[in-house]
């Protein structure tokens, strides 16, 4: 799972296809709540602001 910003949408999508050799499902992070998990507040791979939820 990863949590990056626009910029970085590519970049998770393949380390995720690299990592489980499958196509991730993407999520905007506005758009989806989990009860037992907060979002961090940094790109995965920058100190932007994440958008999206690749899983």
């Amino acid at each position: 799972m990863y949590v990056c910003c626009k910029e970085h949408l590519e970049l998770a999508i393949d380390h995720f296809v690299d990592d489980f050799e499958d196509a991730p499902d993407v999520y905007k992070l506005d758009e989806v709540h989990f009860t037992e998990w907060v979002a961090p507040e940094n790109c995965e791979f920058c100190q932007g602001k994440p958008t999206f939820l690749v899983l």
